[in-house]
């Protein structure tokens, strides 16, 4: 069973379209209990990270995700859900992230031709031989929609990038850990081959 955090932020159900159109059991839940027996954890999320971490810490499930992490159980952040677990970010100063991964989530700099938030396609240069990435060519394109990007600390747990104006940390793997900018539920048939290798793991 895969279990789909649920803490209040946008873009939860679209997630659990796309695992159950891979033929996955999903439950979206915040009961502890049934987080930490899932084979696997999804925290997806649209939205801010102050909100998105003022959440968590009020229903213990910082905590909970952080026992998962340690046990060992394969998680995989998207979107704002790549950003909280990191240790902080441009958009909520002085609010501290998850802190699992290091590095600091920083703000889109204003570029003329550039609009933000950053919104629609963009292909991605892989790298480090990402376990998301098995098996997909190279530049696969991929839905984002976000202002702010991540500066992974260790160049080695980047798994892909992405330009726009600066290079952007896209995806990223450390351990039993995994995490995407990019909205895999909404980019389309290569969307799903990126969940269905988290799936098989």
């Amino acid at each position: 069973m895969i279990a789909i955090i649920d803490y209040d932020a946008g873009n939860i159900k679209s997630v659990e379209k796309a695992l159950v159109h891979l033929g996955q059991d999903v439950l979206v839940t915040r009961e502890k209990e049934v987080i930490q027996k899932a084979d696997k954890v999804i925290l997806p999320g649209v939205g801010a990270f102050g909100d998105a971490m003022r959440n968590l810490r009020q229903t213990g499930l910082d905590t909970v995700i952080r026992e998962v992490v340690d046990k060992g159980i394969f998680f995989l952040g998207i979107c704002l859900g790549l950003q909280v677990l990191f240790e902080s970010s441009e958009e909520a100063p002085g609010v501290p992230g998850l802190g699992i991964l290091k590095g600091n989530i920083l703000r889109i700099p204003k570029e003329e031709g550039l609009k933000i938030p950053h919104m629609g396609w963009n292909s991605l240069c892989l790298k480090n031989e990402g376990r998301l990435f098995r098996g997909i060519e190279a530049d696969p394109y991929v839905y984002f929609v976000h202002s702010y990007y991540l500066k992974a600390a260790d160049e080695k747990i980047v798994k892909a990038s992405a330009k726009y104006g600066v290079s952007i940390d896209a995806s990223v793997e450390q351990g039993n850990v995994f995490a995407c900018q990019f909205h895999p539920e909404k980019s389309s048939e290569m969307g799903l081959k990126i969940l269905k290798n988290f799936v098989e793991l």
